[in-house]
């Protein structure tokens, strides 16, 4: 297998993107990940997207896109795994590129989730939880997540004013951000006086609906020198599945998948916790932070709330996580989220994330998730 490599990045920023198509916003991003590598020539491509076909009727997104793209006939396989499905699209690019099937593969990831009422986004997104046993039941995502807080407060102590920090925490870091679809710093008072949403979660606990994309260029890692972008090695690779339905797990209040992923990606990169120096993770909530930072490795068990209260997970602490404002601040286009969260672990370990950079940055991890941590995969970056 060849050591990989990240050579282009290209993003634009997130909102409510109303003017423009699913196509044209990843043609955007794809484009601008082709001429930051300096590419000529483009062998396959991977899309993430969740559903397309429920947000904007648009399926078949593989061939779609690589016409749009100008790059027919390669290869365009669009990667549905829920909102882990721009990470899953990462790491299929990753081993066709490692396999040596293809030398120059873009991996994209894009979704258009405000053409649609709430009530229809609302539908769209619970197609990633258990059709029979939740969604049928009518339990949404928030009151999943409200389920696992509850877990999380009642087995560690984990406290609402906790969560609310890690809050403020994106929020600051999505200020600094020029791409954030909210770059609002926020207080603790704000998030616990904001809507509830579903018991303990208020508004500001929950990532936006959003519509965005994503684009990176990958190559073999002994043919970086040949692009123009600064390249950054793909060292570790984790992927892992679990329960869909929430309640066939053991414990709520843990991310067994997520800790599975892990656990492979620390194993193929020859890295432990302690050499992580930043981590994007999968907080579409607040409790989601607390937990994916626990299951990583990168704080004790149950400390996950403590450790963002304290600031250990701040930009400046111990683990910074989140630089980029995460899902929480940044935005969460759910296909494009794994691929986002990659592109800002390429810019930290290039050095070029601005006012958010973290000091001496060599190693990066980046967590995506689908669901309730039904799907997970994790990567771990180095600079070259």
């Amino acid at each position: 297998m060849r050591d990989v490599a990240i050579v282009g990045v290209g993003i634009k920023k997130w909102g409510e993107l109303w003017e423009q198509s699913l196509r044209n916003i990843f043609v955007d991003s794809a484009l601008a990940a082709i001429d930051d590598a300096g590419a000529n020539r483009i062998d396959s491509m991977y899309v993430g997207c969740m559903s397309g076909g429920l947000f904007v009727g648009q399926e078949h997104l593989g061939a779609l896109l690589a016409d749009h793209l100008g790059q027919g006939p390669i290869p365009g396989t669009r990667v549905e795994s829920a909102c882990a499905s721009g990470g899953v699209a990462l790491r299929s690019g990753l081993l066709e590129v490692a396999s040596g099937a293809s030398d120059i593969v873009l991996v994209g990831g894009v979704e258009k989730m405000t053409d649609v009422s709430g009530d229809e986004a609302t539908y769209a997104l619970a197609t990633a939880s258990d059709q029979e046993w939740e969604a049928f039941n009518g339990v949404t995502f928030p009151g999943l997540y409200a389920m696992m807080a509850v877990a999380h407060m009642h087995k560690y102590g984990t406290t609402r004013e906790q969560m609310a920090a890690v809050a403020v925490k994106n929020h600051f870091n999505g200020s600094l951000n020029p791409l954030a679809q909210y770059p609002h710093p926020t207080t603790v008072e704000a998030v616990l006086g904001s809507v509830l949403v579903a018991d303990p979660l208020h508004i500001l606990d929950c990532s936006p609906i959003t519509d965005g994309a994503a684009a990176l260029i990958l190559c073999p890692a002994d043919k970086a020198a040949e692009f123009s972008g600064t390249p950054v090695r793909i060292i570790g690779s984790g992927f892992s599945t679990d329960t869909i339905a929430l309640h066939s797990r053991a414990d709520l209040s843990s991310l067994d998948a997520v800790t599975r992923a892990a656990q492979k990606a620390y194993e193929m990169a020859g890295k432990s916790p302690a050499d992580i120096d930043l981590c994007e993770v999968h907080d579409c909530f607040t409790i989601a932070e607390i937990m994916a930072t626990e299951a990583l490795g990168l704080v004790e068990i149950g400390q996950g709330g403590k450790a963002a209260e304290a600031g250990e997970t701040a930009i400046g602490g111990r683990i910074p996580i989140n630089t980029s404002g995460g899902l929480k601040s940044k935005g969460h286009p759910v296909g494009a989220t794994g691929v986002a969260q990659a592109i800002e672990a390429v810019e930290q370990l290039r050095g070029g994330a601005g006012e958010r950079q973290v000091e001496d940055a060599r190693v990066a991890m980046v967590q995506n998730m689908g669901g309730t941590g039904a799907s997970a995969v994790v990567h771990i970056m180095e600079a070259m």
